[in-house]
């Protein structure tokens, strides 16, 4: 089977599971029309959402939900309605849903790890990874320092792609390409990954599929294969497996052909408040795919 080619598909790309993480709904960084886009031309039998779906921190700070934020969360539950098993594991950003762990809301399960078994057979860990960056774990002041300076930079990376819209550019992350070229943000993914990877050996399965850092990659670390899906708010990726068991990196904006789909009227308009996220009833049953 090969990889998914550049498209504009008539019809929903089908796979057997799907993972997306640290969308950061809530946010001004959030690219959530991107999302939208993917989830309306992808279909699966299992769909992951591997943490920081909703920024919390943000939220708690300053009220940013426009009518895409909603829509995503309509759509996600949607899929669940029609049959997609939907399994949400928070991340540090949305640590308050952790405490529903092993519940439902609605027809989607929480759990604060999950494990996956591929068509071929491999066992996967699913977790968002919060836990074995030490910022986070030890310095949790430090991190939201960080989350500050993040965002500024996200907010850059806004309105330098409004302008490359307008040239009739695509989108292209700054914030990403700065992240791989400055030597202590390299030092840090690589540290991270190596940590991830020794949890997934010392739970005897066969990979780990995380999120995190914002950094797509997929590659065999000592016999564990790391995946991590990467983020919709600067690389707009997906991790998919495919119906043999072939796991693949989707990167949409390049695959779809998409400009940033926001412009600067837009961005200007969409600090009112929104109608809040929809209610779901909770129940004590736990689910795990």
């Amino acid at each position: 089977m090969n990889a998914v080619q550049p498209t504009q598909p008539k019809t929903p790309l089908k796979f057997r599971s799907i993972w997306i993480s640290d969308i950061h709904l809530g946010t001004r960084g959030c690219q959530a029309e991107m999302l939208l886009d993917f989830l309306k031309h992808t279909e699966s039998k299992y769909l992951y959402l591997v943490g920081d779906i909703i920024d919390g921190w943000r939220m708690r700070r300053a009220w940013y939900w426009r009518q895409a934020h909603n829509d995503v969360i309509q759509k996600i539950l949607r899929k669940a309605r029609k049959g997609t098993r939907v399994v949400y594991v928070p991340g540090n950003h949305d640590e308050n849903f952790r405490d529903f762990a092993n519940h439902r809301f609605g027809r989607v399960a929480v759990l604060n790890e999950a494990y996956h078994t591929m068509a071929d057979g491999r066992r996967f860990l699913v977790i968002h990874g919060d836990q074995f960056d030490g910022v986070v774990k030890y310095a949790k002041w430090l991190a939201f320092l960080g989350d500050n300076a993040y965002n500024a930079a996200l907010m850059l990376n806004l309105w330098l792609n409004i302008v490359r819209r307008k040239l009739g550019f695509s989108y292209w992350s700054l914030s990403a390409y700065l992240k791989h070229k400055v030597k202590n943000a390299v030092e840090f993914v690589s540290s991270y990954e190596a940590a991830v990877v020794g949890e997934a050996r010392k739970m005897g399965v066969q990979g780990v599929i995380c999120g995190h850092i914002h950094t797509a990659e997929m590659r065999d670390m000592d016999g564990i294969l790391y995946c991590n899906d990467g983020d919709w708010v600067e690389s707009c990726t997906a991790l998919v497996e495919h119906e043999d068991g072939r796991l693949e990196i989707l990167k949409w904006a390049e695959l779809r052909g998409l400009s940033f789909l926001r412009d600067e009227e837009e961005c200007d308009s969409s600090s009112s408040a929104m109608p809040g996220i929809p209610k779901s009833m909770v129940s004590s049953e736990p689910s795990t795919p």
